[in-house]
C-alpha cells in the first residue's frame, strides 16, 4: 500500500487525463478503441502512471537537445514499417534492424530505455516497449509545437528483428511513385503519405542522403541559392555524415513550412522535392502549405501506429527494450 500512496499524484494525473481522453475520443468514430485491438487508456488500471513517466523522460531529453524529439518521431516511423509497430527496431544484436543502413542514423534509444526503466520500477511486466515508442513520438510532436493527440495503446513487443527486412523503409532517393507504393503496402493513402512526410519539418539529414542532388550536376528542381549553401556544407569528397536541417526555415518547430519550402524548391531530399514536382502529390503539398497541417498529421500518425500491431496473445512484454525475454 505504501508504494501506491507514493505514486498517487501521478496516478491521479493519469486518471484525469484518461477521463479527458475518453471524452475527446467519444467524438471520434472509433470511440475509445482503435484499430487492431488497440485502446485509448489501455493502462488506466494496470499502470496509470505510464504515460506520465514516458512524457517525463521525453521532456527531460528535449530540454537538453530538442533534436531528440525528431529522432523519437523517426523511431516510430522506422519501427512501424518493419514487422509492424512492435519495437523490433529497438532490439540489439548482430543483423538486427538497428544494424541495417536505413537505421544507422536513428537516435533516441536512450530515452526509450529511461522511460521503460521508470515504468518497470512501478509496473513491472505491464507496459510494452512498442507502446512506449508510440507515446514518446506523440509527446515529441506536442513538445515541438504540433497538435496533441490521443495514443491508442495495447501493443505487444515483437521477437523478430532482421536487418534484411528493412527494405520496406522508404528511401530518401525515392520518387513520388515509389513513396505512394511503399505507403500503400502499409495501408496508408497518398494523402497520408504526404502528410506524414511533413515530419521532415523537424530533424536533420546527413550529407550522404542528398549528395545525388548536388553531384555531378545540381538537380534542376533545387533552388540554386539553396544548392550553393548545401555544396558549401557538403563538398563532394567531404564528410558524408555532416548534418543538415531538413527544414532550413524553422528546423525545431512542427509547422507547415516544410511544404512552403518544397514550393520554393528548397526540399532537401529527393523524396521531399518529388512531392511537389509530381502531379500525383503536388495538390496535397499546396493544401498542407495553405491550411492548418498539424491536426491532419496527428490523425495520420495515429493511423500509422496501427500498422501490423501485435495484441492479445501475440508478442510479449519485454523486460528491457533491447532484448527479448
Amino acid at each position: 500500500m505504501a508504494t501506491r500512496i507514493k505514486i498517487m499524484p501521478q496516478s491521479m494525473f493519469a486518471i484525469i487525463m484518461l477521463l479527458s481522453s475518453m471524452h475527446l475520443a467519444s467524438t471520434n468514430v472509433q470511440g475509445a478503441f482503435g484499430g487492431g485491438g488497440l485502446q485509448i487508456g489501455f493502462y488506466a488500471l494496470t499502470c496509470p502512471s505510464a504515460e506520465f513517466l514516458v512524457k517525463s523522460a521525453v521532456s527531460s531529453a528535449l530540454s537538453s537537445n530538442r533534436r531528440t524529439g525528431a529522432g523519437l518521431i523517426r523511431l516510430l516511423f522506422h519501427d512501424c514499417f518493419v514487422e509492424g509497430c512492435d519495437a523490433s527496431v529497438l532490439l540489439d544484436g548482430p543483423n538486427t534492424e538497428k544494424t541495417a543502413q536505413p537505421n544507422l542514423s536513428l537516435h533516441g534509444f536512450e530515452v526509450i530505455d529511461a522511460a521503460k526503466a521508470a515504468i518497470e520500477a512501478v509496473c513491472p511486466g505491464v507496459v510494452s516497449c512498442a507502446d512506449i515508442v508510440a507515446i514518446a513520438a506523440r509527446d515529441s510532436v506536442s513538445l515541438l509545437g504540433g497538435t496533441p493527440y490521443l495514443v491508442e495503446t495495447g501493443r505487444k513487443d515483437g521477437t523478430v528483428s532482421v536487418a534484411a527486412n528493412t527494405n520496406d523503409i522508404p528511401s530518401p532517393l525515392n520518387d513520388a511513385a515509389a513513396l505512394i507504393s511503399s505507403f500503400a503496402k502499409k495501408g496508408l493513402s497518398t494523402s497520408q503519405m504526404v502528410i506524414l512526410s511533413g515530419a521532415h519539418t523537424v530533424g536533420k539529414a546527413q550529407c550522404g542522403a542528398f549528395l545525388n542532388r548536388l553531384y555531378p550536376t545540381v538537380d534542376p528542381t533545387l533552388d540554386p541559392a539553396y544548392a550553393a549553401q548545401l555544396i558549401a556544407q557538403c563538398p563532394q569528397n567531404g564528410d558524408a555524415t555532416v548534418l543538415n536541417d531538413l527544414d532550413p526555415t524553422t528546423p525545431l518547430q512542427m509547422d507547415s513550412n516544410y511544404y512552403k519550402n518544397l514550393i520554393q524548391s528548397r526540399g532537401l531530399l529527393t523524396s521531399d522535392q518529388t512531392l511537389y514536382t509530381s502531379g500525383a502529390t503536388k495538390g496535397f503539398v499546396l493544401g498542407n502549405a495553405n491550411f492548418f497541417w498539424s491536426p491532419s498529421f496527428s490523425q495520420a500518425i495515429q493511423a500509422m501506429g496501427r500498422i501490423g500491431v501485435k495484441t492479445g496473445a501475440s508478442g510479449e512484454i519485454r523486460r528491457t527494450c533491447r532484448s527479448i525475454n
